[in-house]
């Protein structure tokens, strides 16, 4: 990553802050997501941490960075709703639908923005593309169906590879897809998840973002589905 894509991930890490200023209350539990951006986010985050309640996280990196910066993290068991859930992306299309995974943290980044009101994303702007596919589709499987779950993705159209030494917080592995034909991601995602042995995979097609914050050159750019 170069500086200026950093500083334009802080950026949008800031406004996403800004964004959600006016929405908090002293009950508010904020979600929060995993990786560079969403890192960022949490920096952001912690300047305002007295005007809301706390967050839940979607994996153990982000609730150590939480915690860090002194913002107590709930468990998501114990929560109804969350107002706003706010996450970054790998790939982003016009349609706010995204590809999620390279941290290896999209099946509870799905669950928690599965209870939020709002999912807000925040990418710059080298994350948005016309197609989504360019980015391997990550797909997290229990270890044992591996093997059964590739041997499915390569009759999909796919390449997996088998993404080596890496174990997700659930305790699965990660297989990464290339070449997948995504024109139709909604039924592509659902046709992925059916297979026996997926736990989840990196489309947010079926739920996708509904507001997506972009940082480039020029600002940042409110983008709504």
């Amino acid at each position: 990553m170069n500086q200026d894509q950093d500083q334009l991930k802080a950026a949008v890490g800031q406004y996403a802050a800004d964004f959600i200023e006016r929405q908090l209350d002293a009950e508010t539990l904020v979600g929060v997501g995993t990786g560079s951006t969403a890192n960022h986010f949490i920096d952001s985050l912690a300047k305002i941490k007295h005007k809301f309640k706390g967050a839940v996280s979607s994996s153990l990196a982000s609730t150590h960075r939480l915690a860090a910066h002194g913002i107590e993290v709930f468990e998501l068991n114990d929560v109804n709703e969350l107002l706003v859930y706010v996450d970054g992306a790998d790939e982003a299309n016009d349609k706010l639908q995204l590809i999620k995974g390279a941290g290896g943290a999209h099946t509870r980044e799905k669950i928690v923005a599965s209870v939020a009101r709002q999912f807000v994303c925040i990418v710059d702007a080298s994350k948005i593309v016309g197609r989504l596919g360019v980015f391997p589709l990550p797909v997290e499987v229990i270890p044992m169906a591996r093997s059964a779950v590739s041997r499915e993705l390569v009759a999909l159209g796919g390449k997996p590879v088998y993404r080596e030494g890496f174990v997700t917080d659930n305790g699965n592995m990660i297989v990464d897809v290339y070449d997948l034909d995504l024109t139709e991601p909604v039924s592509m995602e659902r046709e992925i998840n059916q297979l026996t042995g997926v736990v989840s995979n990196g489309l947010f097609a079926v739920r996708p973002a509904d507001i997506l914050l972009v940082g480039d050159k020029n600002g940042i750019q409110e983008k709504r589905a």
